[in-house]
C-alpha cells in the first residue's frame, strides 16, 4: 500500500489516498491532504471534518451524501446540512473529499444492496 510522509511521520493510504488506519489521523495529515486537494481549511471545514470523524466513530462507516446532509442538519444545523453549503466547503464532494481529509476510509457501495426496477 502507498505511504505518505508528512513531517517525518508515515501514513499508510489506499491507492486513492484515503487513510488505511482511522487512528493514524492527525492535523498534519488533514492539512497535507487538504493542500493536495487545493483547499485552505477554515473553521467551517474543521467543524465538518470533526463531525465526519464523530459520525464514523459511531456508525463505523463513512456517510454517503444523503446521510451526511441529514446528520449535519440534525446535529449542527439545517443551514450547514444543505448540499450547497457542504459543496462550497468540499467541491469534489463533501462525503468523498471530506472523508478523505478527515481520515475516514473510502466509502464503497455494494451493488448487491440495490435493485433496479
Amino acid at each position: 500500500m502507498p505511504t505518505i510522509e508528512v513531517n517525518g511521520k508515515n501514513y499508510e493510504t489506499d491507492n486513492e489516498g484515503y487513510l488505511v488506519n482511522f487512528n493514524d489521523w492527525d492535523l498534519d495529515f488533514a492539512k497535507f491532504v487538504a493542500k493536495k486537494e487545493e483547499l485552505e481549511l477554515t473553521d467551517n471545514h474543521w467543524e465538518i471534518l470533526n463531525f465526519l470523524r464523530m459520525y464514523y466513530q459511531y456508525h463505523q462507516t463513512p456517510p454517503n451524501i444523503r446521510e451526511l446532509t441529514q446528520a449535519v442538519s440534525e446535529e449542527i444545523g439545517e443551514e450547514k446540512g444543505k448540499s450547497p453549503y457542504l459543496y462550497d466547503l468540499f467541491p469534489e464532494g463533501p462525503a468523498q473529499q471530506g472523508s478523505k481529509i478527515a481520515g475516514l476510509p473510502q466509502l464503497f457501495v455494494d451493488p448487491n444492496e440495490y435493485t433496479v426496477i
